[in-house]
């Protein structure tokens, strides 16, 4: 007999809809920010409509965060807006979000060791490295709900649950260990890898479908044997964020070697070569091994996103998630980008529902 069908279970907090980035700096330029707080309304939405059951996140402490993230980090994204606005920078120009202007790379440093800067405008580009991931008095505590989001999927997925859909606001999967950027600023994707971990899964797969490259995901685990991490991604060749990683002959390093698979799309690519990709990448699951799963799930390789070249449709995405679903693993799903209002609801739902199978 066919396995009983329930409905998936979504993970959402109101608090995820403090932060106000109202702007990105990009090339110098004050643009309209895309990454709204309007996101998780339209997701929440099209869930509902669909009669899922929608859980309010748990709190969580720090642990599973810090096995991921260093804790200065931590620290510094808790307490910088307040450096901020007492360093007089807001009357001084008019600035009331973080935004860095200088950045301590190889470049500047050559064979100097580097020092932990005083002032909060360099210190900000110590750990965010560039200019469009502003942070305001309610980033911190948006970011920090959007981990418990993934956490308390995780919560869930552990208790018994086939799979569980955390609607993370702001994104996570360009945060490295001790650097942030991208819009994103806590890697919750990394942090429920890291609790499945914990909770007894001996290979943990986490599959990003984002349309850009995962880079901090990709860096946390890059030298790790037991959780594999595969990308399909517009080309960053081909001038699109991250710009410099993401490329197909990266593949981990020492312990890890093997455990990194990326797939890099010329931009364009539609469902055809996009689904194929993802095939590619449940085929390397199963291969690792892996006892649950994650899924980073940008839905902005769609066609209408304004912030890829990838054309996607919301059957490429409903293929797709009935191809990592059929991996029939514990799965908890985390949401990254996605950013054309309009469709977004849609899209993440059309990947979302095949999860439902209970196991």
């Amino acid at each position: 007999m066919p396995a009983p069908r329930s409905l998936p279970v979504v993970v959402w907090s109101p608090d995820t809809r403090l932060h106000h980035p109202d702007a990105e700096i990009w090339v110098g330029v004050r643009t309209d920010g895309t990454e709204l707080p309007e996101r998780v309304d339209r997701i929440v939405g099209a869930t509902s409509n669909e009669g899922w059951d929608l859980v309010e996140a748990a709190p969580h402490g720090d642990d599973a965060l810090l096995e991921v993230h260093d804790r200065d980090l931590l620290d510094h994204l808790r307490t910088v807006h307040d450096t901020w606005m007492r360093s007089g920078i807001p009357e001084l120009v008019g600035q009331d979000k973080v935004v860095p202007y200088m950045f301590a790379t190889a470049a500047m440093l050559g064979a100097l060791p580097g020092r932990r800067p005083t002032a909060v405008h360099a210190l900000a580009g110590w750990y965010c490295y560039d200019t469009m991931t502003l942070v305001g008095p309610g980033t911190w505590p948006a970011a920090r709900a959007a981990a418990d989001c993934a956490l308390t999927a995780v919560d869930l997925v552990t208790a018994g649950r086939a799979a569980a859909y955390a609607v993370c606001r702001p994104p996570g999967h360009h945060v490295t260990r001790n650097g942030y950027g991208g819009s994103c600023y806590l890697n919750n994707a990394a942090a429920a890898a890291q609790a499945l971990r914990r909770s007894g899964h001996e290979r943990v797969a986490i599959i990003d479908v984002d349309a850009h490259h995962g880079n901090g995901t990709a860096s946390i685990f890059y030298e790790r044997p037991d959780v594999f991490y595969g990308s399909v991604h517009v080309d960053p060749g081909a001038g699109w964020f991250p710009h410099v990683v993401g490329f197909a002959d990266e593949t981990g390093t020492g312990q890890g070697a093997g455990t990194t698979l990326h797939l890099p799309l010329e931009p364009g690519a539609g469902d055809d070569v996009w689904v194929a990709a993802v095939e590619r990448l449940a085929e390397a699951v199963a291969a690792h091994g892996a006892s649950a799963l994650v899924v980073s799930l940008g839905v902005d390789a769609a066609a209408d996103d304004p912030e890829s070249p990838l054309c996607v449709t919301r059957d490429g995405y409903a293929s797709a998630g009935g191809l990592l679903a059929g991996l029939g693993l514990p799965s908890v799903l985390v949401q990254e980008g996605g950013y054309h209002l309009d469709s977004l609801g849609g899209l993440v739902t059309a990947f979302v529902k095949p999860f439902g199978a209970s196991r």
